[in-house]
C-alpha cells in the first residue's frame, strides 16, 4: 500500500514536507488523520478553492461536536427537573430568591473537601403534617419551643399552633377572671366621750350606707399601714410669738411616722412654698423650718390647693395633710368653694390645728376656725383647736396616733353607677355592750368614676 501522503494533491503534499522538519509527518503526529472522513474528503479535492470550502466545514464540524458534547453533560432546563429539597440540601423559605437557597452543605461532622464524590440517592422528604408544596410550606410543630409571643390585638394565625395545642393540660373550660376595680375605701375613727381612740372593734360593728343603700363590707383592717403626709405650716406675720411651738409640734408629728412613710412640708404666708419634696428624713424638714421666717399675709387656701396638688405624686395609697394655723385666708386665689370641691375629689385625710384668738378683730379670723372645720370634716379628718401653744406637740402627736389606728371598711356600692355624681356615704356604729356611746369620723362621701 501507498503511504498516505502519496494520495494528496499536490498543493497538500508542499505543506506536508513542510512541515516534515524535525517534527515527522502529519500523518505520524495526528494518527487520526488517515481515519477521519473529511481527510478523506480533503484527498479528494485537488483545488485551492475546494480546500477553503473544506476548511469551513471542519471549523463547523468541530462547533457541532463541541455543541453536542455539551449537550450529553448538562441537560437543558425544560427537560431536567428541580426537585424542591435535594439531599444535604435545605428547601428555600417563600419569598427567597433563587441566590438566597443555602448551597449543598457536606454530611455532619465532614468539611465540602471531604464529601464523596457519589452518595447514594434519597427520595427528598417532605414537611411532616402538610400537603408538599415547593412554595407553600406549613412551619413544623416543635412541642419543645412554643411560638414566640404575639401582639394581643394582632389576628391570630391559624398555622401557629396555640399552648393549648402544645399541651393540652393548659386546655380548660374555665371563663377568664375579671378584677372588678371599684371598690370604695373609708377610712373611720372612732372615739370615745373622753376623745381618746377606740380599737378592737370587728367589722359586725359596722354598718356602711351609700346614697341610702347598705352595703356589704367586703374589706376589713385595722393594721397600721404606710401613710404618705404633708404638712401646711402657717408662716404668716400673725405666727412670730407661736412659730417656735409650731415647729416643735411638726417634729412631733413626724415622731409618729412608721420607716415606710414619706413627708413633704408646704409653707406659707403671702404665697405658698413647697419648703421640702417627699422625702423620710425628719432632720431635712427640720433643718427647712430653721430659716422659715414668718412674715406677711395668710394664703391658706392656696396653700391647700398646692398641697392637694403635690399629693398626687405620693407612693402609698394612704394620704394625710396636717393644716397648722393661726386664723382664716385674706391673700388667697382660690375661693372657700373652689378648695371644698377639690378635697371632696381628692382621696387626702385633712387635719387641722387651730391656733386661734380668743377676741378675732377681722372678719377672716372669725370666721377661720368654720372654714378649716369645713374642709377637714369632708375628707373624714377633725380640726383640734389649741388655746395654748404649749399643747401643740401633745396634739400634733395625738393626730400621728390616731392615723395608725384607723379602721378601713370597703365595699363595691350594690347599684354602681358612672354618672360622675357625687354620693353620700354614711358610715353607722352597732358597738359592743357596755360601751359609752361613741363618735364616727369618716368621710362623707366621694364622687362616683365617670366612666
Amino acid at each position: 500500500m501507498l503511504p498516505a501522503q502519496a494520495n494528496i494533491g499536490k498543493n497538500e503534499a508542499e505543506m506536508t514536507r513542510c512541515s516534515n522538519d524535525g517534527f515527522g509527518s502529519t500523518a505520524q503526529r495526528h494518527p487520526f488523520y488517515n481515519h477521519s472522513p473529511i481527510i478523506a474528503m480533503i484527498r479528494r479535492t485537488q483545488s485551492r478553492a475546494g480546500f477553503l470550502v473544506l476548511a469551513v466545514s471542519l471549523s463547523v464540524a468541530v462547533l457541532a461536536q463541541e455543541s453536542s458534547g455539551s449537550q450529553s453533560t448538562t441537560p437543558p432546563a425544560s427537560t431536567q427537573p428541580a426537585p424542591a429539597t435535594q439531599q444535604g440540601q435545605a428547601q428555600a423559605p417563600a419569598g427567597q430568591t433563587p441566590t438566597q437557597a443555602p448551597s449543598t452543605q457536606a454530611p455532619t461532622g465532614q468539611t465540602p473537601a471531604q464529601t464523596p464524590a457519589t452518595q447514594p440517592q434519597t427520595p427528598p422528604k417532605t414537611p411532616v403534617d402538610s400537603t408538599y408544596d415547593e412554595v407553600h410550606i406549613k412551619p413544623r410543630i416543635d412541642p419543645d419551643k412554643p411560638p414566640a409571643p404575639k401582639d394581643p390585638n394582632a389576628a391570630r394565625d391559624p398555622n401557629v399552633p396555640t399552648p393549648a395545642e402544645l399541651d393540652p393540660s393548659l386546655k380548660t373550660h374555665t371563663k377568664p377572671y375579671k378584677v372588678e376595680v371599684d371598690l370604695v375605701l373609708i377610712p373611720v375613727t372612732i372615739t370615745d366621750p373622753m376623745n381618746r381612740l377606740v380599737t378592737g372593734l370587728e367589722k359586725d360593728n359596722f354598718v356602711v350606707m351609700d346614697n341610702g343603700q347598705k352595703q356589704e363590707i367586703r374589706h376589713f383592717s385595722s393594721e397600721d399601714a404606710p401613710i404618705s403626709l404633708g404638712v401646711v405650716f402657717d408662716m404668716s406675720g400673725s405666727m412670730k410669738d407661736k412659730i417656735e411651738k409650731s415647729r416643735e409640734a411638726v417634729v412631733e408629728f413626724f415622731k409618729t411616722a412608721n420607716p415606710q412613710d414619706e413627708f413633704f412640708m408646704v409653707a406659707f404666708n403671702e404665697k405658698p412654698v413647697l419648703l421640702s419634696d417627699f422625702t423620710q428624713s425628719i432632720e431635712s424638714i427640720q433643718g427647712q423650718l430653721v430659716y422659715a421666717e414668718p412674715k406677711g399675709r395668710t394664703a391658706l387656701l392656696d396653700s391647700i390647693y398646692l398641697a392637694i396638688s403635690k399629693m398626687r405624686e405620693a407612693h402609698n395609697q394612704k394620704k394625710a395633710l396636717l393644716i397648722i394655723s393661726d386664723g382664716g385666708d385674706n391673700h388667697s386665689r382660690y375661693t372657700e368653694s373652689e378648695i371644698k370641691s377639690l378635697v371632696k375629689e381628692a382621696d387626702v385625710q385633712i387635719y387641722g390645728i387651730g391656733l386661734y384668738s380668743s377676741a378675732p378683730g377681722t372678719i377672716e379670723e372669725q370666721s377661720g376656725p368654720a372654714t378649716l372645720s369645713t374642709i377637714t370634716d369632708v375628707t373624714g379628718g377633725r380640726t383640734f383647736t389649741v388655746d395654748n401653744p404649749n399643747e401643740l406637740a401633745d396634739v400634733a402627736t395625738k393626730i400621728g396616733i390616731e392615723l395608725r389606728n384607723q379602721y378601713v371598711l370597703g365595699y363595691r356600692p350594690t347599684t354602681p353607677v358612672k354618672d360622675g355624681k357625687w354620693r353620700k356615704v354614711k358610715v353607722k356604729l352597732n358597738p359592743p355592750k357596755g360601751l359609752p356611746p361613741l363618735t364616727v369620723y369618716a368621710k362623707s362621701g366621694y364622687y362616683a368614676p365617670s366612666e
